[in-house]
């Protein structure tokens, strides 16, 4: 799993500039107003061979009776919850203010691993004494930067990913499946949870948005063990009437980035909607397993071409993941639960599959055989070879001779061609086109 990164602080400490410093891109609004970053954004980073995904937040301001700097204090507080390593910003500027101790004491009782950033340090030789006063937050070494002149961003990281788990310790969890359950408000997650446990585990209500956490749950089932993750329901922005319903939708995409396996959750009483759609895109981007579970289906009147025209929906409304399988089940009779296991398990494995270079490039000759490569202006394309190059999602390299010449619709092909002979049901399939020459 990707560490979680999180970046806070007061407002006006420059946390939305060093993110946008650390992503290598302007993600987050900058202006000298404080408060200016409402919502969380997040970025997927690496440095020296290490893979993370950095948050943005509000800052951070304990006192203020403000509504959108209080939302955003809590929205910080979800940020420490979720997050691996915290880096807190301060300003050498301002020098320690009576809110960067009160955050640093909410950061301590935490009990997660915090980087102390001291920034706007334009000059490491005039202004590196004003750091010494940041000692008194008694949470390490500080580490004097400067976000806007992009000073000691190196010096940061090496501080960050000293906090990483080793490789070890992640390969030991790799016998756990992870398995994060989401969805729209109401559609039943923390039913099917509940009874997949066997116990009245997570509080189900009637009323759309009672889960407020991502909860997790371990199970063990035939020697395989799993975590279950419960997430808030997410909703669409616009629906959001209590804050902390925004704060839910940031818990839910970090359970996304958490898990192995995605269960999409739809209600087939309500039918596929937008946000259903939106929310399925989250698991897909993030290049993780899933599978698409419709609940309440004994709520639904059927004839012998109900599931078969409820199928074709999902199919046209979830164009762009065909690889999901689908299943039809009631949380609440515990019709089909049995086989959400087989699933988990198939698709799994599939996220996990290898496949020999020698092998994948016999499929790819015969591919090629059946539909040679496009041609532009007189210039064939050439690809001369594919290998696979990671798992979770199985990611593949296509060397060829001309890169603008790999048309969307041929690299479909390929990946149609290498599904028919490998299977991959259940994951997404990335393909990376690479001049030979490089």
């Amino acid at each position: 799993m990707k560490p979680i990164v999180a970046v806070v602080g007061r407002p006006n400490v420059g946390k939305s500039t060093l993110f946008n410093r650390l992503a290598g891109e302007r993600i987050s609004i900058v202006e000298d107003t404080p408060g200016v970053t409402r919502d969380r954004i997040y970025a997927d980073c690496d440095w020296s061979g290490y893979d993370f995904t950095l948050i943005d937040t509000g800052g951070l301001d304990p006192e203020s009776d403000d509504i959108i700097l209080r939302q955003m204090y809590a929205q910080a507080e979800i940020a420490v919850e979720t997050a691996d390593v915290i880096i807190f910003v301060t300003d050498v500027k301002t020098g320690v203010t009576d809110d960067d101790e009160k955050i640093a004491d909410m950061l301590r009782r935490a009990r997660k691993p915090v980087v102390l950033a001291v920034n706007k340090v334009d000059n490491m030789r005039t202004e590196n004494l004003d750091v010494y006063e940041f000692y008194r937050l008694a949470l390490g070494d500080p580490v004097p930067i400067s976000a806007g002149q992009a000073l000691s961003m190196g010096e940061l990281l090496d501080e960050v990913i000293k906090h990483f788990p080793s490789r070890s310790e992640q390969e030991e969890e790799d016998d756990v499946i992870k398995v994060a359950v989401i969805g729209k408000p109401n559609v039943g997650k923390s039913s099917l949870i509940n009874k997949i446990l066997g116990e009245e585990r997570m509080i189900v209500s009637d009323i759309p948005g009672t889960t407020r956490d991502a909860v997790d749950s371990p199970y063990e089932r035939e020697g395989q063990k799993y975590v279950f993750i419960d997430t808030a329901g997410l909703r669409r922005k616009s629906k959001i009437k209590e804050n902390i319903e925004r704060y839910s939708i940031v818990r839910a995409l970090a359970a996304v980035k958490r898990a192995n396996v995605c269960l999409i959750l739809i209600s087939a009483e309500e039918g596929i909607s937008e946000q259903d759609v939106k929310i399925a895109g989250i698991a897909h981007e993030e290049g993780k397993a899933c599978a698409i579970v419709v609940n309440k289906w004994d709520k639904v009147s059927k004839d012998t071409k109900t599931m078969d025209k409820y199928t074709k929906e999902i199919e046209r409304e979830f164009s762009y993941m065909p690889y999901a399988p689908k299943i039809f089940i009631s949380a609440l009779t515990g019709q089909r639960i049995h086989k959400i296991f087989e699933i988990i398990q198939a698709v799994y494995q599939n996220s996990c599959m290898r496949i020999s270079t020698g092998i994948l490039n016999d499929v790819l000759i015969e591919a090629m055989a059946i539909t040679p490569p496009p041609a532009d202006r007189g210039k064939a394309l050439r690809v001369y070879y594919a290998t696979q190059v990671s798992i979770k999602p199985p990611t593949f390299i296509l060397f060829v001779n001309d890169t603008d010449l790999m048309h969307y619709s041929y690299k479909r092909f390929i990946e149609n061609q290498i599904r028919q002979n490998f299977g991959f049901a259940g994951t997404p399939v990335n393909f990376i086109v690479r001049n030979k020459k490089d």
